[in-house]
């Protein structure tokens, strides 16, 4: 008489299913996750100057992120885009200064206020393109700074204005540096959401079929006026919400920080990261922040020729931008994988 058993003997899970199942993970998902938690250490393994550098990177991250938005992906051209961060600044500043507002209420200030203004631009924009475009954009970084000064009471004048800094709450544990870190993390990471949001919806594909072809988007049916207009005011509020939280992380603005050569470097910080994709304005964000520091440490005589140089080198050896050497090396990296997937098989 033969017995039989309930009991089944356990199967081992052969590496090569473990191998498919990692490389079934997509690649950007796994460098996401991998940036987050970089981000979330850096400021625990770094001396407070380096969190300080990194916390401004990314506030010209968000910078230009909406510079992405009005120039890569609707095919606009701006040269006055400090002038909006500016904005930014100062409104945040003033409500702390002079308004004596939570810190945290003055970025819905800033953003509503650059909303607007970017709005209004838009208007007379809709008729001018390229060159004329550039011009009236550079103009209003032009005037700015000495618009700033006139009015001392309100902005300080040249003095500019001094503010105190968020004090991090006492549960948090954290440091002045780490603190103000990790409210820059979380305004980037919020603004990159936003905007991934916002190209994948209607409104995205609309910008980019103004890009594109302008006559061919109107025929079919997108009213180029209205999403012109919109796409300079969320980028003016996302120059202007960065704006405000540069001003919680320097506690201090004055018009000589905002001049125009800021507007023409936070255009080639996007150009240098990778005009019209997603990781353009971060990669240009670092480029904003450090190459500077760079050229001046490299040739204190002459900073802007070194700078000038370092843009060229980069712009010839990536001509589509950091971003796009990335995506590159990423997808020599996807074939390797699925090559090697081939051979295991």
């Amino acid at each position: 008489m033969s017995t039989t058993t309930s009991e089944t003997t356990p199967v081992a899970v052969r590496p090569n299913t473990i191998t498919a199942r990692l490389r079934a993970i997509p690649l950007p998902a796994v460098a996401i996750t991998a940036l987050l938690v970089t981000a979330v250490a850096a400021p625990f393994q770094l001396v407070p100057f380096h969190t300080f550098q990194l916390a401004m990177a990314m506030i010209y991250a968000v910078t230009l992120l909406g510079l992405n938005l009005l120039v890569g992906h609707t095919g606009q051209i701006s040269l006055g885009h400090g002038a909006f961060f500016a904005v930014g600044a100062y409104t945040a500043a003033i409500a702390i200064q002079h308004g004596d507002l939570p810190y945290l209420a003055t970025i819905p200030i800033a953003a509503a206020i650059t909303f607007v203004l970017g709005f209004a631009l838009g208007i007379p924009a809709l008729r001018l393109r390229g060159l004329y475009l550039a011009l009236v954009t550079l103009a209003i970084a032009i005037f700015l700074v000495p618009l700033l000064k006139r009015f001392d009471g309100l902005t300080g004048g040249s003095m500019g204005l001094t503010v105190t800094k968020p004090v991090p709450p006492e549960w948090t544990g954290l440091a002045e540096d780490q603190w103000l870190y990790f409210l820059a993390l979380i305004t980037t990471v919020a603004s990159f959401v936003l905007v991934a949001g916002m190209l994948r919806s209607r409104v995205g594909r609309a910008l980019h079929a103004v890009r594109d072809n302008e006559i061919a988007a109107e025929v079919l049916g997108v009213n180029l006026a209205h999403y012109k207009t919109l796409a300079f005011a969320w980028s003016a509020l996302l120059a202007g919400v960065a704006g405000g939280v540069y001003t919680w992380v320097i506690a201090f603005v004055s018009p000589d920080s905002f001049a125009v050569t800021l507007s023409i470097t936070l255009l080639a910080g996007l150009v240098v990261g990778g005009l019209g994709t997603t990781w353009g304005p971060l990669l240009g964000g670092l480029f904003v922040m450090f190459v500077p520091s760079l050229a001046q440490d490299v040739n204190q005589a002459a900073p802007g020729v070194v700078f000038g140089l370092l843009i060229i080198a980069v712009m010839y050896l990536a001509p589509r931008g950091l971003a796009g050497l990335a995506t590159q090396a990423a997808h020599w990296l996807g074939h390797r994988l699925r090559k090697g997937k081939t051979h295991a098989h």
